[in-house]
């Protein structure tokens, strides 16, 4: 047993809604919760497994939202005869059941059930080995499109040392088959490559794989095939992570100097350091100032720099990035009462970028394979993305200013 009770706090910690799945879970349990958002509270009664739970918790919040596309306190309000409905089917006895939120609006809908006198009907994918896909689906034209997007998440220092280091990478599906495809999906796996006795030159080692509830894990194990029937629609095959070494997609060099106490230069440069024929899309370079900054004014080489004063950051907008190129953005502010302010006390530098058609891990699709008992032709589609992660982030340099003044544009007006 997982839960044997389910809570749904309101902001002041009080339950909204309350399931019990066995026994009785006194109130008093969750007296000690005090929240500042609503929240979703799981009890037991014996020493449960916390990451089943966690994991129950996280799917249902993903159904609530599937539901009624906000999860708030008012919309849990509004619909709570269906929120005891969806509770009935996620859990059972204190086991997670139907946790498939494309399933269970086949018959949980914002409409009821109504159901004609006499008869009754489960739906069959409750009770089928394949929960998660319907029977019968059929399109005129059979395709899955494949995305492999990997977020880079890196932090450099003023020195230019790489401090930390990570890729996370998803395989998202979008299924348009009919029947009940089995699809077997190749990539260029190191352990795999050991195994055929492959060389690896060209082969990536995932870590920390996580797959979703279609794939076989027993035939992954055994010779890292990865075969699955597929939902319909979109889902996320796949997650994994590499902590490999990686240098910084687009490098950023920076420096702040404040003159005479009442204005700041903040000189900002960037590089693309990815292969040319690339072309990093919808570049935004966050650049923190002074809480007390004003009259900005700005020089870019390219693109566009704004000054968002609610979040104290300079914004330097790149609509279109080349691999190898060089780009310089300037600001000027002025300083009405000037404070002492450490070097280390200044927030990073963020970068948000996405390159298409492109995977700095250089992982590869090397085929699809789709095998259906009608034995109809179908096309799958395949694309690459990298992206900037939630930790693209550099440091201030300081001996950027030199460099610029040798440069030859230690005048504002000169980039």
């Amino acid at each position: 047993m997982s839960a044997s009770a389910v809570f749904i706090l309101d902001v002041k910690g009080k339950p909204l809604i309350s399931r019990n799945y066995k026994g009785d879970v006194p109130m008093t349990e969750i007296d000690h919760f005090m929240p500042l958002l609503m929240q979703l509270v799981a009890t037991t009664l014996k020493n449960a497994n916390a990451s089943l739970v966690y994991s129950f918790l996280y799917k249902t919040v993903e159904v609530f939202c599937e539901y009624f596309k906000e999860l708030e306190e008012e919309s849990i309000r509004d619909n709570f005869v269906i929120v005891y409905e969806l509770l009935d089917e996620l859990m059972d006895f204190g086991f997670p059941q139907t946790t498939d939120s494309k399933i269970l609006q086949e018959y949980i809908t914002q409409q009821g059930n109504k159901l004609e006198t006499g008869k009754s009907r489960v739906p069959s994918t409750v009770t089928n080995a394949v929960s998660w896909r319907s029977e019968g689906i059929k399109y005129k034209k059979n395709e899955v499109f494949i995305d492999v997007i990997e977020s880079v998440n890196l932090l450099v220092n003023a020195n230019g040392s790489v401090l930390l280091s990570e890729i996370v990478g998803t395989i998202k599906l979008k299924v348009f088959l009919s029947g009940m495809p089995e699809l077997r999906l190749g990539l260029n796996d190191r352990v795999l490559f050991e195994l055929t006795g492959r060389s690896k030159n060209k082969s990536v080692e995932l870590e920390d794989v996580k797959f979703h509830q279609c794939v076989r894990l027993s035939r992954f194990d055994n010779d890292r095939t990865i075969s699955f029937i597929p939902p319909d629609g979109d889902f996320e095959l796949m997650s994994y992570r590499l902590s490999t070494q990686v240098k910084p997609l687009i490098w950023i060099e920076s420096v702040i100097e404040k003159f005479s106490h009442s204005r700041v230069e903040i000189m900002v440069k960037a590089k693309g350091q990815f292969k040319k024929q690339s072309v990093a899309n919808g570049v935004e370079i966050s650049v923190p100032v002074p809480s007390d900054a004003d009259s900005p004014r700005f020089k870019t080489s390219v693109g566009s720099a704004k000054y968002v004063p609610e979040k104290n950051v300079v914004i330097w907008s790149i609509k279109s990035f080349p691999g190898g190129k060089e780009y310089l953005m300037r600001a000027h502010f002025g300083l009405p009462s000037v404070e002492t302010e450490e070097v280390e006390g200044r927030p990073p530098i963020g970068v948000k970028f996405e390159i298409p058609y492109f995977t700095v891990s250089g992982i590869q699709v090397r085929y699809m394979k789709i095998i259906e008992k009608s034995g109809y032709q179908a096309l799958p589609w395949v694309r690459y993305i990298t992206q900037s992660g939630g930790k693209s982030l550099a440091l201030w340099d300081n001996e950027l200013y030199k460099e610029m003044k040798d440069m030859g544009t230690d005048d504002f007006d000169d980039i």
